[in-house]
């Protein structure tokens, strides 16, 4: 089977689209000369959810550029990560055309990638251990967890028999690798992913509740958000407020673990201020946000989460508490500065 040169052309597009912000133009021609290898060397393999190799190494330098904002050293061993020992280059000549660093990604994610047919055997903990004394450089084992996101966005295309161990795996031992490292957005995506295969009653129930309280949600996210923008300008705060309902798997633990319905979950959805300040100020700056808030909506006490003081061991940084917002329902706040918030978003 041929893969079809306009997909390819459409995924190399995307990819430079992706990657405009963190490669240089003059460095468009090493991306080209690393998918023309690629595409050499993935000849028409299919991977095992059903997509020609070559489609899904476009994917996983797109994730890689464009949703984890990393450059041409990133990317290059995202296009080759698949095609390495198939290469009709030496290491040597890589090296000569991508520099040293491309080459020892790829040399690491090979040695990685040899540890995935006894996976079995381990638990999460030793799993990443094992991974990260196989790879040097983060960035391996990055790509190795954007190549697992991309198949897992595309599991519905992949045989039956393939997508639960895939799930189950992806639940049970990437995604607490990606918690650890602290690539949030990964691990919940990752979660999410793995309960609609591995729960899927549970998980198109609560799916469905979700987009059935859509409106109602975004009315409340609205009325909860004016008072405190207010403030926060009136006191001359630079800030951004985002919100998020909680990830799909996050709801379904609640009800688990609480022994609640869906209507009884009381935080479905967090509000996050997301403050521009300045380094020395950052704390300071952060716990003033804070006291806008507690002023004007009653904080639940217990729920204070100061991990500003004292950061999570993955280096994430944030003040989380929990109040009585509009109709008496419980809102979490988020407050965390911009450069607090890149490193909860991208690790």
């Amino acid at each position: 089977m041929s893969v079809d040169t306009q997909k390819i052309n459409r995924g190399y597009r995307e990819l430079l689209l992706a990657a405009k912000n963190t490669v240089a133009s003059k460095d468009n021609v090493l991306i080209r000369r690393a998918l023309d290898l690629a595409i050499e060397a993935c000849c028409d393999k299919i991977i095992l959810t059903g997509e020609p190799e070559i489609l899904h190494a476009l994917s996983v330098a797109r994730i890689i550029s464009g949703e984890m904002g990393l450059g041409l050293t990133s990317i290059i061993p995202a296009l080759l990560h698949d095609s390495y020992n198939n290469l009709g280059l030496t290491p040597k000549e890589l090296e000569k055309e991508f520099g040293k660093k491309v080459v020892e990604i790829l040399k690491g994610f090979s040695r990685i990638t040899g540890i995935d047919s006894m996976q079995s055997s381990y638990q999460a903990e030793n799993f990443r251990k094992l991974l990260l004394s196989l790879a040097d450089d983060v960035r391996v084992i990055l790509i190795k967890l954007i190549e697992r996101l991309e198949y897992m966005r595309n599991l519905d295309k992949a045989e039956e028999k393939e997508r639960m161990p895939l799930a189950s795996e992806t639940y049970f031992l990437y995604a607490p690798l990606a918690h650890r490292l602290g690539f949030y957005n990964i691990k919940s995506e990752m979660e999410d992913l793995a309960v609609k295969y591995l729960e899927p009653e549970q998980y198109s129930y609560v799916d469905c509740r979700l987009k059935q309280t859509t409106a109602s949600r975004n009315k409340l996210i609205r009325d909860f958000s004016a008072p405190l923008k207010e403030k926060l300008e009136k006191q001359d705060f630079r800030f951004t407020i985002k919100s998020r309902t909680k990830s799909i798997h996050s709801i379904m633990l609640k009800m688990k673990k609480q022994g609640v319905e869906f209507e009884e979950v009381y935080d479905l959805f967090a509000v996050r201020i997301i403050i521009d300040s300045e380094g020395e100020n950052e704390k300071s700056d952060c716990w003033r946000a804070y006291s806008v808030v507690t002023d004007i909506y009653q904080p639940n006490p217990s729920r204070l989460r100061d991990w500003i003081s004292i950061p999570k061991s993955n280096g994430y940084e944030s003040l989380h508490t929990t109040v009585i917002g509009p109709r008496g329902k419980w809102v979490e706040v988020q407050i965390r500065s911009s450069r607090m918030d890149e490193i909860a978003e991208k690790g």
